[in-house]
């Protein structure tokens, strides 16, 4: 952090939504926000209306989180927050161009990626990672190490609640990895966000989503905004534990028995650096 109290902080998922909304946030509160979106002409709108800057990646490909990792390390020394917000719901079962199950590179492996290579300006920052995650992973989320791409059983809603389980034992692997390197980790519920993240889904989310009803349960981008922020904002170990997962900015002490299980963590890390062509 500079001498002035401004921060670099680094959203994902920033082309609309809670990330836009956390972007609009920290801007105005005077931090070095850069945004990462999939859709050119939203980013950069959003860029445009904020003053932050502005980077195009889509998660589905390996490619473009490796070139926005480097675009964004060479625009800065240190990162005092990753929020690794981009995510979504998908229809059917289809591998990317990398070949891989979408939901899960898209939810978990790219963001991993990305967090990977920028370890370094994270570890200079001493930084907090914020990882969107959801209710999904509590209610619908069992982590299998030798199918976590839903080859057998495939359902949108399974994959979803898998890839939002992997988000939160991200964070208890970087918790335990990078701790003593001054990196702090965390993942959290944002509420029922009345957002398009489900559009092209096939799963019950999408029901929920569209229905005339959904302001009456579905919370609006800038109150789940206003939840992301505070984890950015935040200190850990002060204002949100490290390792830690969040329904909203309540700490749920045991939210699924794998997130304890820490061999399953270990492994799971293995698998993933594996799959995204890193050292594990």
């Amino acid at each position: 952090m500079s001498a002035a109290g401004r921060r670099t902080v680094v959203i994902t998922g920033a082309s609309d939504g809670i990330g836009a909304a956390a972007a609009r946030t920290r801007v105005a509160a005077g931090d070095r926000v850069l945004i990462v979106g999939r859709s050119p002409g939203k980013t950069a709108a959003v860029a445009a209306e904020t003053g932050a800057e502005a980077f195009v990646a889509d998660f589905a490909r390996f490619e473009d989180v490796r070139r926005v990792a480097s675009e964004i390390a060479a625009r800065v020394e240190s990162i005092d927050v990753l929020a690794n917000n981009a995510g979504g719901v998908f229809g059917d079962r289809e591998p990317t161009v990398d070949g891989h199950e979408r939901t899960f590179q898209v939810n978990h492996l790219s963001p991993f990626l990305l967090t990977e290579l920028l370890h370094e300006q994270l570890v200079a920052g001493g930084a907090s990672v914020v990882n969107t995650s959801s209710v999904a992973a509590v209610r619908f989320g069992a982590i299998d190490t030798t199918d976590l791409e839903n080859s057998r059983g495939f359902t949108a809603t399974r994959a979803y609640g898998d890839s939002k389980l992997a988000n939160i034992l991200h964070v208890r692997g970087l918790h335990h990895r990078y701790g003593g390197r001054g990196i702090s980790a965390v993942a959290f519920h944002p509420g029922m966000v009345g957002t398009s993240f489900a559009a092209g889904s096939k799963s019950w989310f999408r029901l929920v989503y569209r229905t005339p009803l959904r302001r009456l349960f579905l919370i609006s981008a800038a109150q789940g905004g206003t939840t992301l922020d505070h984890f950015i904002a935040g200190r850990p170990g002060v204002d949100w534990q490290s390792g830690a997962y969040y329904d909203e900015r309540t700490l749920v002490a045991q939210p699924h028995p794998q997130v304890r299980d820490d061999e399953l963590v270990e492994e799971l890390w293995r698998r993933s650096a594996a799959m995204v062509g890193l050292p594990g």
